[in-house]
């Protein structure tokens, strides 16, 4: 069974919505699409106040090389375009949508017939991806089409699937492979051909042993792809321990996945792809896990993007000992400081963590035990960074690697004195990064 050697943590799983199958979530009486959803600059507004609109209309325009188009997930009136705050509490750009209805621009398949024949050449799959807004779905909602498009000296070894779904409690790409396979290995077959990649790699944990089972059936005839089971270790998931696991490759300290001859995806990027190349399908709704030990019901969501999560919290109920209501999973996921904020395309799990889950205790002065140390998957000391990262000792924090921090979480999981190392390590990293632009202009 593979995996990565260096560091790593083994929280429980808590998969406790593995069992439930999709929900199409009821449509909202108003919607909040930000132009922001993505890594990079935001898109331009392509609407404006009183505008008649269609699902899957292009509503914000992608002008910058680092970003992405933006589509309506529904039929209505555009009630405004206006600053509003995002999950952050942050005012960002967005399209306010009354919606009316349901109707869909022409030429979207909306049908649930599987579409087998990937039609399209190598470089219109690239630019349907673009057309169509696909975003990395694991996390870090990087414009796929980016990816995809290489200089003439780059050459795809390996297109690695991540579908690992090493972060605890989220479901989505479990329920994706049990109920959408099919159409999730056309997309890989899809971005293999984008690629030309000669080898596609399939990397699932070992903790969803009969998706495993299912997709290897499911490809032991497709040339080409390869199935492999990981040890269930967090971050599996992570491109550089990914690749690392399954090819033996390293990604070279500052590079890119790409300069080691990998692409890697995100298994519901994936199925994403397959609706943009087969059915011409923008990327106007997302699979999300609603989760949490206390919460009587557990869901995973077809939901459209832009719903309130107003509309969410009122379907599931919100636990009385609820401490923090996190928009992704435990260890990488982001606390909600605005609890009247709106789904967005990267939004893969809301949970509700209890009071005892949330709260890790009071920080303590570092007691030097080198845990810390132990875990970082890529060998970094971050209770030093953390030390330079509060002096804002920023010149020593690039010497000691800050960049290459994957912000996993691993550090601050094992930290027995309770110290806030992601919080400072994240805030070094982007303060040394801007240093680092800064002195390239």
């Amino acid at each position: 069974m593979k995996t990565f050697p260096m560091g790593g943590v083994h929280p429980n799983d808590n998969k406790l919505a593995k069992n439930e199958a999709f929900e199409v979530f009821p449509l909202p009486k108003q919607a909040t699409i930000f132009m922001g959803q993505h890594l990079g600059a935001p898109a331009t507004p392509a609407v404006q106040k009183g505008d008649k609109v269609k699902v899957g209309q292009l509503i914000g325009k992608a002008e910058a090389f680092m970003c992405a188009n933006i589509h309506s997930p529904f039929s209505g009136t555009v009630n405004k375009v206006d600053m509003v705050a995002d999950i952050t509490g942050y005012k960002k750009t967005a399209v306010v949508i009354d919606v009316e209805g349901d109707e869909w621009m022409e030429g979207i398949d909306t049908s649930s017939e599987l579409k087998t024949e990937i039609t399209l050449s190598k470089q219109e799959i690239i630019n349907r991806m673009k057309e169509c807004g696909i975003v990395g779905l694991g996390g870090a909602c990087f414009p796929t089409h980016i990816k995809y498009m290489l200089k003439p000296e780059q050459k795809v070894d390996y297109l690695l699937i991540n579908a690992a779904e090493c972060e605890p409690y989220i479901t989505t790409d479990y329920r994706l492979l049990m109920e959408k396979a099919d159409e999730c290995i056309i997309g890989i077959q899809a971005l293999q051909k984008a690629s030309d990649a000669a080898h596609v790699c399939i990397g699932i944990e070992s903790n969803k042993p009969d998706a495993v089972a299912l997709l290897k059936e499911k490809t032991k005839n497709i040339p080409g792809i390869e199935v492999y089971m990981l040890k269930t270790k967090y971050p599996q998931g992570a491109e550089k321990q990914l690749i690392k696991s399954i090819t033996g490759r390293e990604v070279p300290s500052g590079k890119l996945p790409i300069d080691a001859g990998c692409i890697v995806n995100n298994l519901t990027t994936a199925h994403a792809v397959y609706e943009a190349v087969q059915k011409n399908k923008p990327l106007v709704e997302i699979y999300t896990t609603v989760s949490g030990k206390n919460l009587e019901h557990r869901h995973n969501f077809q939901i459209r993007i832009g719903t309130p999560l107003q509309d969410i919290y009122e379907t599931v109920g919100i636990p009385e000992n609820t401490g923090k209501i996190i928009s992704g999973g435990p260890m990488m996921g982001k606390a909600m400081t605005n609890p009247n904020a709106f789904i967005v395309k990267g939004m893969s799990s809301i949970l509700f963590m209890d009071e005892s889950e949330s709260k890790r205790g009071k920080a303590l002065n570092c007691i030097r035990c080198g845990k810390c140390v132990q875990a970082c998957p890529m060998g970094l000391e971050p209770y030093k960074l953390q030390a330079f990262s509060e002096a804002a000792r920023y010149d020593d924090c690039e010497k000691y690697g800050i960049m290459n921090c994957l912000e996993c979480g691993c550090c601050q999981f094992t930290c027995p004195a309770y110290r806030p190392l992601l919080d400072w390590l994240r805030i070094a990293k982007t303060k040394t990064g801007a240093i680092i632009r800064a002195r390239k202009k």
